[in-house]
């Protein structure tokens, strides 16, 4: 029996946004929970309704991530609606910035289109700092400016990062998420570039290791190992060391200066800092510094490979290094007042913090972290437009919590201000 005729949902942007329309959402949404979309849907004359059915006039797709199941495959209801269109059932598939811009939601449509710092990006996605730097030298994701060297992200391209990750930690195969993102609408559309993150990902899991028959991947495929074949056939025709140690020695050091002088070293630092081996990257950036005593990137660098090593005054020193080469490096400064701050050195940390907002007066990170040194230090009053300005940047995540609480605390009321693009 074929289906009724339904004629097309009115256009969004009438005065009844939602009116006649039955509305379903799938995926993470970036701007709200379920439950308050519902309540919006509702309030605009809509029905909210929790599952698909041919009712259904419209799917939004939240924006935190992508909506993928656990083994990879496309949401539940992504496929329904999709089973529904291809008997003739007309249902809309909205992006979440899309319903929320038709809903006359601008702010918050702005608010998950916004650009972030690192810092706050890991309060608010739960990624390490260092993390998301790696990802950046790897090419997954791209700063969409930069302030001062301070990288700003899009907050979508790095929760599609985020994703794809947990699903090939998780084991799902390459294959298997390609097949669902090219069934995306914003995929499909081009709007991302998740494949791109995809294949990248993919790449950097392909780890290579040398046992005593040679090379092989982890999975245990073997592989042809020319370099160390060469290396074998080298040592055949070399002699025992016994024989020639002057000129062995010789050639040894020969080799090691070739090495030394070819070899990128700043590279090979970001390199075993993104495996985690901090002790090697220590070593790589040392070198770096060698060739380069005054470039302040290896020397932040060599600071944050020795802040996760656990030597705080170590790292503490080279990032003054970093600042006093560029004294406009704002994430140094940042770096400098963290450190400060967890020494119990507070006057120190409202130093650094209040350098980097004279460079850059709406880095957001900073003045919630001086509101909160300025507490501490019982100043709360003047902690109050610092926690204001945090607000006026980002208005979701714990630290925006906290901060509205601690104006609570003071009597304080805050108004949310519309939030740039």
């Amino acid at each position: 029996m074929s289906e009724p005729h339904r004629s097309p949902s009115p256009d969004l942007t009438s005065s009844a946004p939602l009116a006649g329309e039955r509305v379903t959402f799938t995926g993470v949404l970036a701007s709200m929970t379920h439950a308050q979309a519902a309540e919006i849907v509702t309030t605009l004359g809509g029905e909210a309704s929790e599952h698909v059915s041919r009712q259904v006039t419209i799917l939004v797709i939240g924006e935190e991530g992508w909506p993928l199941e656990d083994d990879g495959r496309p949401s539940r209801k992504l496929c329904e609606v999709r089973d529904w269109t291809s008997r003739g059932v007309m249902i809309r598939v909205l992006q979440e910035s899309e319903f929320l811009l038709a809903a006359g939601l601008a702010q918050r449509s702005d608010e998950i289109r916004r650009l972030l710092t690192p810092a706050m990006l890991s309060q608010l996605l739960s990624v390490p700092v260092h993390v998301i730097r790696g990802w950046e030298r790897a090419g997954l994701i791209r700063a969409a400016r930069r302030v001062k060297r301070l990288p700003y992200f899009d907050f979508q391209e790095v929760t599609s990062a985020r994703r794809l990750s947990e699903l090939l930690q998780a084991g799902v195969s390459r294959e298997e998420i390609e097949r669902s993102l090219r069934e995306l609408p914003a995929v499909q559309r081009g709007d991302s570039r998740p494949l791109e993150q995809l294949e990248l990902l993919a790449r950097d899991r392909r780890v290579i290791v040398r046992d005593h028959h040679g090379l092989r991947e982890v999975r245990g495929q073997r592989l042809l190992d020319f370099a160390g074949e060469a290396d074998a056939a080298a040592r055949a025709h070399q002699p025992e060391h016994h024989e020639h140690p002057v000129t062995l020695s010789f050639l040894e050091a020969r080799r090691r200066a070739l090495e030394l002088e070819n070899r990128d070293w700043f590279v090979e630092g970001c390199r075993h800092l993104a495996e985690g081996d901090m002790e090697e990257a220590v070593e790589a950036f040392r070198l770096a510094l060698m060739a380069e005593p005054h470039n302040p990137e290896v020397h932040f660098q060599l600071g944050d490979a020795l802040y996760r090593l656990g030597h705080p005054r170590a790292a503490l020193e080279r990032f003054y290094s970093a600042v006093e080469l560029d004294h406009d490096y704002l994430e140094a400064w940042m770096q400098i007042g963290g450190i400060h701050r967890e020494l119990g050195e507070p006057e120190s940390a409202i130093d650094a913090f209040s350098v980097t907002l004279d460079i850059h007066e709406d880095c957001a990170e900073v003045q919630f972290l001086l509101a909160e040194t300025l507490a501490e230090l019982g100043r709360a009053t003047d902690a109050v437009p610092h926690w204001r300005a945090y607000l006026d940047c980002e208005q979701r995540g714990p630290w925006a919590d906290l901060a509205r609480q601690r104006l609570e605390t003071q009597g304080e009321s805050y108004q949310p201000v519309t939030l740039p693009l």
